[in-house]
């Protein structure tokens, strides 16, 4: 069971790892609402901006691609199950994609 997590716990730790300019992770956040390359309601963006810049919690004031994934999923968790659900499920593949393009 626990070679199934391997994946995503070396992305996690990458994830960690990769530091992101205030300009990049406004363009992220750009790109994922006003542009609507993430499959999400709009009116999260100023939420996950919030939440990205003035982090509730202290383990999430670094500014790296996971602090930026958990201001989008905290976000989420406003929205009701199934859409929470569906943005969840394509977040990971939009900030891949979206962050390697800027590497």
């Amino acid at each position: 069971m626990q070679r199934n997590f391997e994946p995503l716990r070396k992305q996690v730790e990458e994830w960690q790892q990769s530091e992101l300019t205030d300009v990049i992770a406004k363009v992220v956040i750009y790109e994922a609402f006003v542009e609507g390359k993430l499959e999400a309601p709009k009116h999260l963006a100023r939420t996950v901006h919030d939440l990205y810049f003035e982090p509730k919690y202290e383990e999430f004031r670094s500014r790296t691609i996971w602090s930026l994934s958990n201001a989008f999923t905290s976000a989420f968790k406003e929205l009701d199950p199934i859409p929470q659900f569906k943005a969840t499920t394509k977040l990971g593949e939009f900030l891949e994609m979206r962050l390697r393009q800027s590497c």
